[in-house]
């Protein structure tokens, strides 16, 4: 077996793991709308070993701060926050990790974000001294 089979056979073991086939390949597929081997072939040519070796655990990261992301566009912290400043940058920020935390924890997005809403127009009026 020539060094690029190798590499090859190395790269083919990492990619479909359960974990990798779990969390990264069927998912991302499936948004991309390709076959599982088309997007196995991109990541191989991407991408070198210690990369794919490390991609599942910053994958899995990354999930969290795309998570926290979401809801602050999703609450528009950013204005609220940011522009408006009526709200302080540590209360968007703990608001945010709290219900990133819940739907880590198995709530559904939608209700995290319904609560989120609901905690938000809390710190407003507590803000307004409503």
């Amino acid at each position: 077996m020539d060094d690029d089979a190798k590499l090859r056979l190395m790269q083919t073991r990492i990619v479909k793991s359960y974990a990798w086939q779990r969390d990264v390949i069927v998912p991302l597929s499936k948004d991309f709308d390709c076959t599982v081997e088309e997007l196995e072939e991109v990541f191989f040519s991407l991408f070198d070993m210690s990369s794919l070796e490390a991609m599942h655990g910053t994958f899995k990261s990354a999930e969290d701060i795309c998570l926290y992301q979401k809801f602050n566009a999703d609450l528009r912290l950013c204005w609220f926050s940011g522009t408006l400043e009526v709200i302080t940058p540590e209360d968007a920020k703990n608001l945010k990790m709290k219900l990133v935390k819940e739907v880590k924890n198995g709530k559904s997005y939608e209700d995290a974000l319904k609560e989120g809403q609901l905690e938000l127009f809390e710190l407003l009026k507590k803000e307004a001294i409503y």
